[in-house]
């Protein structure tokens, strides 16, 4: 950028010095008629579009911060929005951002910006909206020194809970250093001047001293041989006051108030270069962090270290290579741990990667689309993020249920939870509510949690916090009553699956219960499912496949044989606590005298045993017919309504079953509808699932197995 362009003083000069004719024609018919409205918006505006100048942003970022600073409206902007989706994607993101705004005004909850940061970055479809809001921020922020003093300190408020943390998250430094030091000086000006005073009282000596420890430093890696990059380090306001309070030091004792940054050409020759600088100065005990050999977690390497250099004074001085110094500059170093304080969420940081590939990527569509697709795959796959109706930012798994959320506020409010509502309309307790939903939870006064809250059919708990706290208070209740509630579910199940001839003496001990008592109680509890019963009352009825341990090189792949790769011979034994069946996905593992124990690959007992001992851990398959599907016949009865029928069929083919026959008929009188269905399972846990999914169709009364 030359330098008449950067200092246009109007919006339309600034607009045909940076951006090409196909965006100065879209944004010409945007701008206002009358000049005094445009010299209203333009010291601010034309400050925050000079910032992302400096930040090499594209004309998209450009256009979509001057469209959403004029806030027009009309058919040109509908073109822009129709014809450029981006620039749509990145006017939203502002508009997002506006709203995470007012809920920061309406704040109630200690903690409650770093959940709206969260929030924010969840919600934001295209990440350059961060280069917009810091930068607009910063051009707030300097434009604020005329402002009131109230206006002035809930800007530098807002500047510190939201804007400077996340340009300190995402490394944009440029910015985070001025949001700080401005923000400090609005919300603390007596401390503010106090250190200001100090540094500007010592400033000829300390430049003094730096030219001196360069000119010595440079002559030393010279005569070594080492080529080098030598200059001081600036030291900011407000990250000299954060060490003084993590510190307690007094200000004449911080080390680092001097300090040097070298820079060289590889990893070799920064331990070289540290050898010269503890060979010219003696080095400070216990002040030495080696970054190259162990980088932080977030990928920032340098080697740091303290001396005492010229003069008696102690010097900081940190190497690196310069191509550490660009990843570092580029975002991906930040003392963010320790500066901000508490500690770091590692899956949080990992994410926040992501951020920071897509903001290295300067002007590539097509890296551009591809690091955001991998971002929101990353980030917004795993956790959501919530509203309670105060406006407090609760996150929580991704795929969790409004109840889910209820149980997250308060366990009392899950218990007593009768509906939900997510913004504003009603919804069902199985509900899964996106990033950015209001949710509102409808209680009643009687705590009444129900059974059914913990069938994985029904869907309404799907977090593993929210059911335990659902089982303890069942737990905690008669047990007669969770006696009861056993048997029930089993006879449910039994009629269900059309087995209530079969015998009930060995099902407690297929689940290591030494009661049927006890066995009706897990179930009631939740801690036994109704597809395991199907599982385990399959066994019963089909006796287990044999299972036989193959040679390595032309294995027999017999009929439900287990295939053991690059052994042979060995004796083989189906797990307990999973109990595979023919057509699950399998591992082995090799026990200490019985042989190798056959696990279903998502056994939680398998991944602990894998995890201490990796090395027994052995790949497995079924032989020969590797799935084994059974044919059963299914009715279903229900209320007629329209589409019943395809509801229903879609319930089938969602839960992987097949299809072979289907007998519908409706009686004209009492407007019941009965549907048999032929449907192929591959065991009587699938046929389990399906009937819960079933029973729960809208106007669906019964789904049960013909005998």
């Amino acid at each position: 950028m030359n330098a008449a362009a950067r200092i246009e003083s109007t919006l339309p000069g600034w607009i045909d010095a940076h951006l090409d004719d196909v965006w100065r024609a879209r944004l010409q018919p945007l701008l206002p008629r009358e000049p005094a409205a445009l010299r209203v918006l333009e010291p601010e505006l034309l400050d925050t579009l000079n910032l992302l100048a400096d930040l090499r942003a594209d004309a998209e970022t450009f256009a979509a911060c001057i469209v959403h600073a004029l806030q027009p409206a009309g058919t040109a902007v509908d073109a822009i929005m129709r014809d450029a989706p981006r620039v749509r994607d990145l006017i939203e993101g502002q508009q997002a951002a506006e709203k995470v705004w007012s809920l920061y005004a309406a704040r109630t909850a200690a903690g409650h910006a770093e959940g709206l940061r969260r929030l924010l970055l969840a919600i934001i479809r295209d990440l350059r909206v961060v280069f917009i809001l810091l930068a607009r921020q910063l051009a707030r922020l300097r434009a604020a020194v005329k402002a009131p003093p109230e206006q002035r300190r809930a800007l530098a408020q807002l500047t510190a809970d939201i804007h400077a943390p996340l340009a300190n998250r995402l490394g944009i430094w440029q910015l985070k250093w001025e949001l700080e030091d401005l923000a400090f000086r609005y919300l603390q000006p007596d401390t503010y001047k106090r250190i200001a005073h100090l540094l500007d009282e010592r400033r000829s000596d300390r430049e003094r001293f730096i030219v001196r420890a360069t000119a010595e430093l440079r002559a030393a890696l010279g005569a070594a041989g080492i080529a080098a990059d030598i200059a001081g380090r600036p030291k900011h306001i407000y990250s000299i006051w954060k060490k003084l309070q993590r510190k307690g030091d007094d200000f004449a004792a911080l080390y680092d108030i001097r300090a040097l940054r070298v820079l060289v050409a590889d990893v070799a020759a920064c331990y070289a270069a540290l050898g010269v600088v503890h060979t010219l100065w003696p080095p400070l005990p216990s002040e030495f962090d080696d970054y190259i050999a162990r980088p932080k977690g977030n990928r920032y390497q340098s080697l740091h270290t303290a001396v005492i250099g010229p003069e008696g004074k102690p010097l900081e001085v940190q190497i690196r290579s310069h191509e550490m110094h660009a990843h570092a500059e580029g975002g991906v170093a930040a003392h963010w741990r320790y500066k901000e304080g508490g500690g770091a969420d590692v899956e949080f940081e990992r994410k926040i990667a992501w951020m920071r590939q897509l903001l290295e990527a300067k002007g590539d569509a097509d890296d551009d689309t591809a690091l955001l697709a991998g971002f929101r795959t990353d980030i917004l796959e795993d956790r959501v993020y919530l509203l309670t109706p105060q406006g407090q930012v609760l996150d929580l798994a991704h795929g969790a249920t409004v109840l889910d959320f209820a149980y997250h506020v308060h366990t009392d409010v899950g218990h007593r939870c009768r509906g939900a509502k997510v913004n504003g309309r009603i919804v069902p307790l199985s509900h899964q509510p996106v990033s950015g939903d209001r949710v509102e939870i409808l209680t009643g006064k009687a705590i009444e949690p129900r059974r059914d809250w913990l069938s994985p059919q029904h869907g309404f708990l799907n977090t593993h916090r929210a059911q335990q706290k659902v089982r303890a208070w069942f737990r905690h209740a008669d047990q007669s009553a969770n006696l009861a509630a056993g048997r029930a579910l089993l006879d449910k199940e039994l009629k269900r699956l059309a087995m209530t001839h079969m015998e009930l003496d060995t099902l407690p001990q297929k689940f290591q219960h030494n009661t049927l008592d006890d066995f009706l109680i897990a179930l009631a509890l939740g801690e036994i499912t109704a597809g395991q019963v199907a599982r385990a009352l399959h066994e019963t009825h089909a006796p287990t496949p044999a299972i036989v341990a193959q040679p390595p090189r032309a294995p027999k792949r017999g009929k439900d044989a287990v295939v053991i790769e690059g052994v042979g011979n060995l004796l083989t034994t189906l797990a307990r606590c999973c109990q595979p069946l023919p057509g699950d996905a399998v591992a082995g593992y090799i026990t200490r005298g019985k042989g190798v124990s056959i696990h279903r690959a998502d056994c939680a007992s398998f991944a602990r045993l894998r995890a201490r001992d990796p090395a027994r851990a052995i790949e497995v398959e079924w032989g020969g017919a590797r799935a084994q599907a059974y044919d059963v016949d299914v009715l279903v009865r229900g209320y007629d309504r329209k589409w019943l029928h395809k509801d229903v069929t879609n319930v089938i083919a969602a839960a992987n079953a097949h299809l072979i026959a289907v007998n519908t008929r409706v009686d004209a009188t009492s407007g019941l509808a009965t549907m048999n269905f032929a449907v192929r399972v591959a065991d009587f846990e699938q046929l389990s699932t399906l009937l819960g999914r079933l029973a729960a169709v809208p106007n669906v009364i019964e789904a049960r197995r013909l005998a």
